[in-house]
This record gives C-alpha cells, sequence and structure tokens, in this order.
C-alpha cells in the first residue's frame, strides 16, 4: 500500500517575496506521520503556525494565502503544488516573513530542493479522498467540475484576449515523471499594465523578468521566451495542484477547469469537504 511520506533531512530555498521584493528564505523540514503540512512563521514571537487547510485559507486573489489570528503566508501554491505531486504528507515548512520566495516563479525550485533533501516513507498508510461522485460549480463563464477517477487528472482550460496566449487546454495525469517534465518548470505571469498598477499600490515590488512571465499588449517581453509553447495554462494546473494541497488528504478523481483560478479552486475543495457523500476515504495498495 501507499504510505505516508516526508524528507530524509531539512533543506532550504532563498529568494525574494514577489510582493515584498525582499529577502525570502523556506526551509523544508521532515514532520512525523500524520502531522500533516504546517507553514511557521519563524520571524513572530513564539514561531506561530498555521495548518494547510482550506478552512486556513484566507485569500485568492493572484495567489493562495493562509493564515489564523496569529498570522499569514502568502502565495503558498507554488511549493505545495509539488507536495502534492511528490505525495508528501508530513512537513514542517519554516518561512521568515509573509511570503513564499518566488524564486523562478515555478515549482521546479522547489522540487529540486524536495529531491536533493530525499524522501522517507513512513510507518503509516495514505488515505486518501477518493471522489465516487460528480461535484460541479461555476457557470458558463468559468467553472470546475471533479468527477470519479482511478488517479489524479487535471483537464485545463484558459482563454485570454491577448495575442500570445488566446485559448489553451492540457489533459494531464498527474504523478512524478509527469510533474517533474511538463508542469513543474511553468513559471507564474502578468501583464506590464497590471505591473504598473500594482506597483503604484506598493505590491508587486519583487516581481521581474527573473521570476515571471511578462507580457505587454502584443508580445511576451522575457528576452528567452518561454520553456513550453502553452506554458501558461501549464502554470494554470501547477496552481491547481498546489490548492487541491487545502483538502488536507490527497485527491483521486478528475479535475475540470475552464477559466478557473484560485478562488474558483479554493471553492470546489470546499465543496467537495462539504459533501461526505461524494468520497470516500480509503487505503489504495500500490498497483492502483
Amino acid at each position: 500500500m501507499f504510505l505516508q511520506r516526508t524528507l530524509r533531512k531539512k533543506i532550504e530555498v532563498k529568494g525574494i517575496g514577489i510582493h515584498t521584493g525582499k529577502p525570502a528564505t523556506l526551509r523544508f523540514c521532515p514532520a512525523p506521520a500524520g502531522s500533516g503540512i504546517h507553514f511557521v512563521r519563524t520571524d513572530l514571537d513564539g514561531q506561530p503556525f498555521v495548518k494547510t487547510q482550506v478552512d486556513n485559507v484566507k485569500a485568492t486573489q493572484m495567489a493562495t494565502t493562509l493564515g489564523n489570528s496569529d498570522l499569514y503566508v502568502s502565495t503558498v501554491e507554488h511549493c505545495l503544488s509539488a507536495l502534492t505531486a511528490y505525495r508528501i504528507d508530513n512537513l514542517t515548512i519554516e518561512v521568515d516573513g509573509p511570503e513564499i520566495p518566488i524564486v523562478d516563479g515555478s515549482a521546479a525550485p522547489f522540487l529540486e530542493a524536495l529531491i536533493k533533501a530525499g524522501f522517507v516513507d513512513l510507518d503509516t498508510p495514505r488515505k486518501y479522498a477518493y471522489v465516487t461522485e460528480h461535484i460541479q460549480l461555476g457557470d458558463g463563464e468559468k467553472y470546475a467540475y471533479i468527477a470519479p477517477y482511478n488517479g489524479l487528472r487535471i483537464t485545463c482550460t484558459i482563454d485570454f484576449a491577448h495575442p500570445k496566449i488566446g485559448l489553451q487546454e492540457i489533459d494531464i495525469d498527474i504523478d512524478e515523471r509527469t510533474f517533474k517534465e511538463q508542469i513543474a518548470s511553468a513559471r507564474t505571469f502578468g501583464f506590464l499594465k497590471d505591473a504598473e498598477a500594482l506597483r503604484a499600490m506598493g505590491l508587486g515590488l519583487g516581481g521581474s523578468l527573473d521570476n515571471a512571465i511578462i507580457l505587454d499588449d502584443e508580445k511576451i517581453l522575457n528576452p528567452d521566451g518561454l520553456r513550453f509553447e502553452d506554458e501558461f495554462v501549464r502554470h494554470k494546473v501547477l496552481d491547481a495542484l498546489g490548492d487541491l494541497a487545502t483538502a488536507g488528504s490527497p485527491v483521486m478523481g478528475h479535475i475540470v477547469l475552464y477559466k478557473a483560478g484560485h478562488d474558483v479552486m479554493n471553492k470546489l475543495v470546499k465543496k467537495l469537504l462539504a459533501s461526505p457523500e461524494s468520497y470516500v476515504i480509503k487505503e489504495l495498495a500500490d498497483t492502483i
């Protein structure tokens, strides 16, 4: 059967915060079976923590923010996506400020660190939320649903009125190999006109061509271009995997997203957990 997993040793990732522009350090630390994934603010008195669960999602505009009465941590979705794909159940994530380092705008630096640290299977079975009934929300403009599936599959469609993006779709079964090769290195993206407005509000101060794909009204400004022809939709899959971590249990099902961002994913996870008749908690054999 599949066992719960943590890391073999502590490892850190350094960078800057996408909004503050200030140095930010993250440390992945091993944790015992059954503890789940927690973020710890080491810069605050008492080093308060917040558990990765949907009730602790406090904001979904531009990024996913976890928090409680003692702290908040923003832009958690990139590192969480790697934990979801690589079946890491128990981890303490230490951060020295309110933001996860944006690094290069993808999950690749986090995945590289996790692989370097190494994995340990614990003596406790994983318990999956195995979807048995269709769950849907949204409307014709944007929607999401999750259906029964013997694995984790994401079908994602985006549609931007920009000549370099337009309509893009990807359908992918998520496992360690497909995540590493096809999703992890897809970067976040934004528009120059929006970046200027954010900076006027004191936000996005760390954003640059080094950590995001930036587009003006007609073209991509990054001199090296794209890592994938459809890098934009691949990053949306990355984000969705990070948001799925807030379910608290690994999910097995087929997730379909149409023009759906963090807000819709957050609502989908909430609706799934509020519909206990739509899934069963079960252990799975290695052959599944």
